[in-house]
């Protein structure tokens, strides 16, 4: 019995829809660091980037639980003195897209691998994107593929 293994060209990758409205960040985001991965499919190798790519629209309507949106702070260094934070609340008027993006981030493999398994991920604040003619198969969280 030989243990099959994916290799880099073999893989077909599927384009994938996620309405983000009314939706909890965490859970949102292990889905989609699941299908990004590819460890939705039989065919999963862990050296290997077998996801699929993954388009998330309504970014700016999804929620935290409890008292998350004034108690948790994002923050990063400038290269100056002195860190910057900014709560959730801040950022989703800012940057909607970006709450979304680090949730997923920091549960993909932090490597070259990871890196390109995010660069899949496609996130927009709004009801409407540019990648009509790839035909995403919308896609309900929970919901086997």
């Amino acid at each position: 019995m030989k243990t099959y293994m994916a290799k880099p060209g073999q893989v077909e990758r599927s384009w994938w829809l996620f309405d983000a409205e009314n939706k909890i960040v965490g859970r949102l985001a292990s889905e989609l660091a699941v299908v990004l991965m590819g460890k939705h499919r039989a065919t999963y190798t862990p050296h290997v980037d077998t996801g699929d790519f993954v388009v998330v629209v309504n970014a700016d309507k999804i929620s935290f639980t409890g008292k998350k949106w004034e108690k948790k702070t994002y923050s990063w260094y400038t290269g100056y003195p002195g860190q910057k934070t900014e709560t959730a609340e801040k950022r989703r008027e800012r940057h909607p897209d970006r709450i979304l993006r680090e949730a997923v981030r920091r549960m993909l493999p932090k490597s070259k691998l990871g890196r390109q398994m995010l660069s899949k991920l496609k996130i927009y604040a709004s009801a409407d994107h540019p990648h009509q003619a790839q035909n995403p198969v919308p896609r309900e969280t929970g919901s086997p593929a």
